[in-house]
């Protein structure tokens, strides 16, 4: 008996005492080519078919939090605009 796989949690609360880069900003959030290594690993998930993923952080991880954020009052101004979604972006 095979069950689908339809929850991923991301461990991503360390402190960020390893390096100097990682004081300022997350290492999850430092930049491969156009986009935060976390993103990369949302992509996979959610290609996979993941419905629900967790990311469990640290007090001060804000950083990514605010990169998966909804920006409602960007939403709103883009919908009074009449602009429509892009094909291909997540929802």
């Amino acid at each position: 008996m095979t069950r689908k796989v339809r929850k991923v949690v991301f461990p991503v609360g360390g402190l960020g005492t390893a390096s100097p880069a990682t004081k300022s900003m997350p290492k999850e959030m430092l930049p491969v080519v156009d986009k935060p290594l976390i993103h990369y690993a949302f992509e996979e998930a959610y290609a996979a078919g993941i419905e629900q993923l967790i990311f469990v952080t640290g007090r001060n991880k804000t950083a990514i939090e605010d990169h998966f954020d909804h920006s409602y009052e960007l939403q709103q101004t883009l919908s009074a605009r009449d602009k429509k979604r892009r094909p291909g972006a997540y929802p």
